[in-house]
């Protein structure tokens, strides 16, 4: 018999659904390559969706500007570590295959041509329909060819008081060799006629442009408008007063993207942090991976600097305006027009702690659910901060990933170390972009006298943790938070996220065992609640989604929700394949990448993936199991990859308390219906955007916003 799986379209007041019938389970081949998108052009399809958001009008105007530097800075990760790393292995010599069956020169090809349109549609949304749009507004990015006289003048002055002084034209030949060129950094190559003041022929010459010039300058009003210029166009427009007696026959941008990820050898380093400390200086250095150039650089300009780093045409990109997109994130900030972005909003905060309550008589009342940034960060800096100002509070121990400059978590820490407490951080140096900053704050950590600790060589330290240990009446009790995201301030006003605050012992003695195993010499402990990475989490998943295929192939209540950032791992994929095949009905919210294919006759006919963008960036984990009518929820810091399941330490831990299981349900449901901000993927790797049809439109993260100040009391 076929081993496909059918399956009939109802309505519940959820969602549209299969109702699916059992099957055989004698499945195809469920590894066969056909069944998975390749994950490189998955993560461009991403950027796609990004650059998406600014196109849309729905969106107010300059957010819309800062959503294309978004799919501009993540274009530059994507060639920076993911580009970056195919061809350091390719260079190694391997000839390893893709899930997907692609070999790593067909990796390379396909991201060349969909990034070429990427790019393509990335200038057309700024030259067609931004700048446009913000000259309309009253915001005046100026070409050239736009200034006015006075405008002129000042911008000849601005460049011979702010910027001339700080260039250092580099001519070209033999004695004076090609410059190093820092990653990313916006830079010049300019073509040149005469002699110098030495007789010297002067044909070529180099201008790199320092990180301390500000790429947006302000200049005076033309009548209302705010009038802006980029350097990039005012150092062509004056270039030629860096050669004096010499013709300037043309000048041309051009940026180089290198390779930036950290490479630390595991087996020969004896002190992580000095290790990486000479890393990242190598880092603005690392092996070229792309060339951006205007798209009026001559053919024989193109072919020399493509030689100097050691590039083919495949690795060339000519960018129809400046090569530094991203920097136009500036306007945002230099614009004062809130008219022209999202309406500032007040975070809820839960009734329970309306009125100032003290924060550990909550807890030990009931486990308390945050869900950011719907609902204030705050209590979880003042969770930090109350331990560090009890006398009954002993020991505070927490894992810091990514926390920002001045973060008054670590203030809050300081102040713990400071007051005689026992402080322990694990701090991950090696948070991709944010290494330097986290050296920072351990130094000062290690100042104050707390116990500083950097993971697990070979493993990221990516859970997110803080355990308070306080002395009360009936003895010693364990306060826990637990989140999905980061103990990041500002990442908390505009990433999605749940936060868990417990008294619960078991979850208690987990959290302590956890800390014993990353900061000394134990054995894998025997967890009782939460789910670590990379011990067992992988097998809990994959069993726990193989009960669900039983369940169904029984004819018991089988579902799986699950909402993460990205989805690659292959054998959790298969897994999900086979619960669909029994029935399972799967719903996946998978923001970023996803090499699963929903709706493949007899694989996949039961899954459904959407990805949800829009004001906030959707971070938070939730995996949810029917579990034939006992359902289980966990909350986690990690996406279903190999990485996350076998190369770092992360935690899922489970929502106990029915209430807080509801309100996640609810609120997973509310992104199932979203049909205004929602992308449904098709078999065939493509997304579309969803759109009402008989419903009203529905905007989840608006919806949630609304929900959650209500909540609280506020009014939006």
């Amino acid at each position: 018999m076929d081993a496909s799986c059918h399956g009939t379209v109802t309505h519940n007041g959820d969602a549209t659904r299969l109702e699916a019938h059992p099957v055989p389970m004698n499945l195809p081949d469920l590894k066969a390559p056909e069944y998975y998108i390749n994950r490189e052009l998955s993560l461009l399809e991403f950027n796609q969706r990004v650059l998406a958001q600014a196109f849309d009008e729905t969106v107010p105007l300059l957010e819309r500007l800062k959503f294309l530097c978004i799919s501009s800075s993540n274009l530059d990760e994507f060639f920076e570590i993911r580009v970056a790393g195919l061809k350091q292995i390719h260079e190694l010599g391997s000839t390893q295959l893709a899930p997907d069956s692609l070999t790593i020169p067909e990796q390379l090809a396909a991201i060349h041509a969909r990034a070429l349109k990427l790019v393509a549609d990335q200038y057309r949304c700024l030259n067609d329909v931004l700048l446009p749009a913000l000259h309309k507004a009253g915001i005046a990015v100026l070409g050239r060819s736009e200034w006015p006289p006075e405008v002129e003048t000042w911008l000849e002055d601005y460049f011979v008081h702010e910027v001339e002084p700080v260039l250092s034209p580099l001519g070209l030949d033999p004695a004076r060799p090609f410059p190093r060129i820092q990653n990313k950094s916006l830079n010049f190559i300019v073509r040149l006629q005469g002699k110098d003041a030495f007789g010297r022929d002067s044909e070529l010459a180099i201008v790199q442009a320092p990180r301390s010039l500000p790429r947006v300058v302000p200049v005076p009003r033309v009548g209302s408008r705010h009038s802006l210029v980029l350097l990039s166009t005012i150092v062509n427009a004056f270039v030629f007063k860096l050669f004096a007696g010499i013709e300037v026959l043309g000048c041309y941008q051009f940026r180089v993207t290198r390779n930036s990820d950290l490479f630390v050898d595991d087996e020969e380093i004896d002190d992580l942090r000095r290790a990486l400390e000479g890393e990242l200086a190598q880092r603005r250095y690392g092996a070229a991976v792309r060339l951006e150039t205007s798209p009026d650089c001559p053919d024989d300009m193109m072919r020399f600097l493509l030689g100097q780093f050691s590039l083919g045409e495949h690795d060339l990109y000519q960018m129809p305006g400046p090569v530094n997109l991203n920097r136009l994130s500036a306007v945002y900030d230099l614009v004062r027009r809130p008219d022209l972005k999202y309406p500032i909003f007040t975070p809820g905060l839960p009734k329970r702690l309306v009125g100032s309550p003290d924060l550990f008589e909550v807890i030990r009342a009931s486990d308390l659910l945050l869900h950011h940034p719907f609902q204030s960060f705050a209590p979880v800096m003042d969770f930090v901060r109350l331990a560090a100002a009890d006398p009954h509070v002993l020991a505070i121990k927490q894992t810091l990933y990514r926390t920002g400059h001045d973060s008054p978590v670590v203030d809050a820490l300081v102040a713990a170390a400071n007051a005689g407490k026992d402080v322990t951080v694990i701090v991950e140096l090696r948070a991709r972009f944010d290494e330097e900053a986290n050296i920072e704050l351990s130094n000062r950590l290690q100042e104050a006298g707390a116990h500083v600790m950097y993971g697990v060589v070979g493993y990221k330290t990516h859970a997110k943790l803080t355990l308070v240990v306080r002395r009360e009446a009936s003895g010693i009790r364990r306060y826990c938070h637990l989140g999905t995201g980061n103990y990041h301030p500002q990442t908390a006003r505009v990433y999605t996220d749940y936060g868990l605050f417990t008294c619960d012992a078991d979850i208690g003695q987990d959290v302590h065992e956890l800390f014993l195993q990353l900061t000394s010499l134990t054995q894998t402990p025997k967890l009782h609640s939460l789910l670590q990475s990379p011990f067992g989490f992988h097998g809990a998943i994959l069993a726990k989604l193989a009960r669900e295929t039983e369940h169904a192939l029984d004819g018991q209540p089988a579902r799986v929700i699950a909402k993460m950032n990205a989805l690659v791992d292959p054998q959790a994929i298969e897994a999900l394949y086979r619960a669909s095949c029994a029935g399972v009905q799967i719903d996946l919210i998978v923001r970023g990448v996803c090499a699963l294919r929903p709706g493949v006759p007899g694989v996949s006919d039961n899954i459904r993936v959407r990805s949800i963008l829009g004001r906030f960036l959707e971070h938070s984990r939730v995996f949810y199991f029917e579990n034939a009518g006992a359902p289980q929820m966990y909350c986690s810091s990690a996406d279903w990859m190999e990485r996350n399941f076998f190369r770092r330490v992360e935690v899922a831990f489970p929502i106990t308390l029915l209430e807080h299981r509801e309100r996640i349900l609810s609120d997973l449901n509310i992104y199932l219906k979203d049909n205004s901000q929602a992308w449904l993927l098709s078999a065939d790797g493509t997304y579309v955007l969803a759109a009402p049809r008989e419903e009203a439109p529905l905007s989840a993260q608006s919806d949630l916003l609304g929900r959650y100040a209500a909540a609280s009391g506020l009014s939006l």
